[in-house]
């Protein structure tokens, strides 16, 4: 039996990863900032920016869902000769976004490329053999900063505006395939020190995302194509709703953000579902 750490075991793909290691008969070992407790998981209290104070005790595999450049930095001080497999998430931001007119993005995004880099070489010299996923438009019904966002913006106002006709490209992926496709990448010879965009299982325009968010509420769809001008007004007023968003949300609904799932369908059997959301309209 195999033993695995999860770094960010907290969060949203994290912890769907921990869930599918103990549905496969796994005890993993759990990293998180917050003192943790629950039946079949080891739950270590730990940060990796002081790498020297974690007790992680000897793993075959390694998941992060954390900044990976804090990995690359951690990972000499941390990693055991039982380690053989680092999986490790980033986004596809990096190629959608690298250029954006936001200062703060760029370099939140080349802090990422770069951290991508080193992980690549910090793995090299320890022989360790890496997976970098990068995924698109994550969600998780309630739980995500996107489509669940945009969810409770709808139940609240009733509508949702859209800068332009809302025709780019969007491929949402759950969360939970994500977890499945980081436990197969990390099972695949073929998947070693390779870098794969997990984008969802169907390609969709932002508009009809955002359709389907309506069906999965049982509203009615009503979506209002607004100039930038007067989108820019709707965004100040559901900016409570996205306190990390800026304007540039609006021009990027119109610009396609399409990958290729094939390399990692050809390497570990990536296989996601398409995007029918199912929100809990209980109560």
């Amino acid at each position: 039996m195999q033993k695995s750490l999860v770094i960010g075991a907290s969060g949203i793909v994290g912890g769907y990863i921990v869930e599918q290691l103990v549905c496969s008969g796994q005890r993993p070992q759990a990293l998180s900032r917050d003192l943790r407790q629950s039946d079949h998981v080891d739950w270590l209290q730990g940060d990796l920016t002081d790498p020297a104070a974690l007790r992680i005790g000897a793993v075959d595999h390694l998941y992060c869902t954390a900044e990976i450049g804090l990995l690359a930095d951690a990972l000499p001080h941390v990693a055991m000769p039982s380690l053989k497999r680092v999986v490790a998430f980033t986004s596809t931001s990096i190629v959608t976004k690298i250029d954006s007119k936001i200062a703060s993005e760029r370099v939140m995004l080349r802090r990422l490329s770069d951290g991508e880099r080193r992980l690549g070489v910090v793995c090299a010299q320890l022989g360790i053999g890496w997976t970098i996923l990068r995924p698109t438009v994550i969600y998780a019904e309630g739980r995500d900063g996107n489509v669940s966002r945009l969810a409770r913006l709808i139940q609240r106002v009733g509508f949702l505006p859209l800068m332009g006709n809302g025709a780019g490209l969007r491929q949402p992926v759950h969360a939970e395939d994500l977890a499945m496709g980081a436990i197969a990448a990390a099972a695949s010879d073929a998947a070693v020190n390779k870098t794969y965009a997990l984008p969802g299982g169907e390609v969709i325009s932002y508009r009809e995302m955002a359709g389907r968010i309506f069906d999965a509420l049982g509203k009615p769809r009503r979506i209002v194509s607004a100039p930038p001008t007067v989108w820019r007004v709707a965004f100040g007023l559901a900016k409570p709703f996205f306190p990390q968003a800026n304007v540039a949300m609006g021009t990027r609904m119109s610009k396609d953000m399409v990958f290729d799932p094939g390399p990692a369908t050809n390497d570990f059997g990536w296989a996601p579902r398409k995007f029918r959301p199912q929100f809990d309209l209980r109560g």
